[in-house]
């Protein structure tokens, strides 16, 4: 049973989630995080959906960890059906921070290619982090598929996604790179280099990528 202090005082933090100033509800979320209370689970998974601050976001993500993931996980899997991209986005980010494989099998291949590239790219982080032993080249698979997709930002976390798997990649990526789409032929070199050789940096895999494709297997000049 509760006292009347400790209901002043969950009103009072429920009430400060909801206020128009970002500096409020991330007090807010910080007292809730410090004193976890199943009670808050619902609002906090519902504010990760509509909060505009990325601390703020950030730190609902950290409130969320602080509490049982026998509580948290359903209430996350849930939001991964939500139409609000950043719903499903933000939930699937909690989940990699959770780290619970009872998860997993809500990693669906349609979150691993959902059209939003932020809802794809923390798919990507959640899988790697959240697959079982043995479920690795499966994965690989369906992460393959993505290759080429999107901008800098997204190919990069596809890469360290694919990488994070290990060696099992190698067959995909050596699939991948016979591909008709060029894009698809490059991104999949730079990921190979970037195996390879971990201190390479992207942006120097990607040119060597396209060098390869200019001058042919292996960049032999001469």
């Amino acid at each position: 049973m509760t006292t009347p202090e400790e209901d002043t005082t969950t009103t009072r933090a429920l009430q400060g989630l909801e206020s128009g100033s970002s500096s409020v509800r991330l007090r807010a979320v910080l007292a809730v995080g410090t004193a976890p209370d199943p009670r808050f689970v619902g609002k906090l998974v519902e504010r990760c959906a509509i909060e505009p601050d990325f601390y703020v976001r950030d730190m609902l993500t950290w409130a969320l960890t602080r509490h049982s993931p026998t509580t948290t996980v359903p209430a996350l899997v849930g939001e991964l059906r939500s139409e609000r991209a950043q719903a499903r986005s933000q939930a699937l980010h909690t989940l990699s921070k959770i780290g619970d494989r009872r998860a997993w099998p809500a990693l669906t291949r349609e979150l691993l290619t959902d059209g939003d590239d932020e809802v794809a790219r923390s798919a990507w982080r959640a899988a790697v982090v959240l697959v079982p032993e043995g479920e690795e080249s499966e994965l690989a698979g369906v992460l393959a598929t993505q290759l080429g997709r999107g901008g800098r930002e997204t190919q990069l976390s596809l890469s360290r996604a694919l990488i994070a798997l290990g060696e099992v990649i190698t067959p995909v990526l050596r699939a991948a790179m016979t591909s008709r789409d060029p894009r698809v032929r490059q991104h999949a070199n730079a990921t190979e280099r970037l195996l390879r050789d971990p201190d390479a940096g992207f942006e120097f895999a990607i040119e060597e990528a396209k060098r390869v494709a200019v001058l042919g297997t292996g960049g032999q000049e001469g």
